[in-house]
């Protein structure tokens, strides 16, 4: 059960024409997007992050205008509850890309004892595709914004505020929208992944040699003063304790931050602006 049977990679292509497969096809998209198309009319639009499960025999073509790259995987009986086509959408740090990836490397690797590694893959990308297909679906708006913001959080000078402002809604309507269907304003959320990251990063300072002004650049601060101040009232203490206790050794995560679904305490707003999400 959960078995890899084969993995490889596609470059950038625009089509694939019909053909089916004798395995369940896992599907993940690495970059840009297109349609799947089924013999009994269906038809499943997917984006970079998306992976589309297909059962054995089921008959497909792949289209894209704008071109697709992926990473596809073919496993014997995995352990999902029916047997239909289905897409799942990774979370922000791709952990079902990184599975994906290694899946391909120790595929077409030859390692002694690579089949251990690959039945573990197996097992954890088939838990994987169980829990986010599990996921609450949610409003085409808030799936928008929420795509928007992990794709470009961690860009410097990416403005949120414009970004919502520029939808056919009205921008109190999706503030509150969002709010409700995630649990935290935009702002919190973009927010929680780049402070996700600014830990990370932080905790391999040691290693990397990032300074905390190159981590807030790389979170998508262009003032590192402002970004100490978001992490300060985020964890609780300033980025450079934690880069201290790491080239101390100390290693591991940073300070005691939100639970899961929590938003900490809310970025600040720019200096000489006001936000309100």
């Amino acid at each position: 059960m959960n078995t890899i049977q084969f993995a490889g990679e596609c470059s950038k292509s625009f089509e694939v024409q019909w053909h089916t497969h004798e395995h369940w096809e896992l599907v993940y998209c690495t970059g840009g997007g297109g349609t799947f198309k089924f013999k009994n009319g269906m038809v499943l639009p997917y984006r970079e992050g998306d992976t589309v499960a297909i059962p054995p025999g089921e008959r497909h073509a792949n289209l894209s205008q704008e071109g697709f790259s992926n990473i596809h995987v073919q496993m014997a009986d995995p352990a999902f509850p029916s047997p239909a086509v289905f897409r799942v959408a990774d979370d922000a740090e791709r952990h079902l890309r990184a599975t994906f990836s290694q899946a391909k490397f120790y595929y077409l690797s030859d390692i002694n004892k690579r089949d251990m590694v690959l039945s573990a893959l197996g097992e954890l990308i088939a838990c994987y595709m169980a829990v986010y297909r599990d996921n609450t679906e949610f409003s085409k708006p808030v799936e928008q914004i929420r795509t928007l913001i992990i794709r470009e959080h961690a860009r410097p000078g990416f403005a949120l505020d414009e970004a919502i402002r520029a939808m056919p809604f009205h921008y109190d309507y999706l503030r509150k929208l969002f709010k409700k269907e995630m649990g935290l304003t935009p702002l919190e959320y973009m927010t929680k992944l780049r402070m996700r990251k600014a830990e990370a990063l932080l905790g391999g300072m040691g290693a990397t040699g990032y300074t905390v002004g190159e981590v807030a650049e790389l979170c998508g601060y262009e003032n590192a003063l402002y970004f100490s101040r978001v992490f300060k009232k985020y964890f609780g203490r300033p980025p450079s304790a934690l880069a201290a206790r790491n080239r101390g050794g100390g290693g591991g995560s940073a300070f005691p931050g939100p639970g899961e679904g929590e938003a900490g305490p809310p970025e600040l707003p720019p200096e000489g602006k006001i936000s309100v999400l």
